[in-house]
């Protein structure tokens, strides 16, 4: 499976679960992605996505959206969408 990365993690807030990214290339709802680093490596479904605390469904280069992951990422992580 093709890889395409989409952005860079610059936040993670624990307590949500949610990663703040900066993207590089589109992303929507229902997009696969691996969220990869230093000691980072899973995957995941985006199932909501959030900018100014606003709900969206799809988001483009530059930028910089909340997205539910679930498990701990940190700053720096590669955002990846599977293709």
């Amino acid at each position: 499976m093709a890889e395409r990365r989409v952005g860079t993690v610059t936040h993670y807030f624990d307590r949500l679960g949610v990663a703040a990214v900066l993207l590089t290339d589109r992303l929507h709802v229902g997009d696969r992605i691996r969220v990869t680093g230093h000691t980072t490596d899973f995957t995941t479904t985006v199932d909501r996505m959030q900018v100014d605390h606003a709900d969206v469904r799809e988001v483009g280069p530059g930028d910089d959206v909340a997205v539910h992951v679930g498990e701990r990422a940190r700053t720096h992580d590669a955002v990846l969408r599977l293709e």
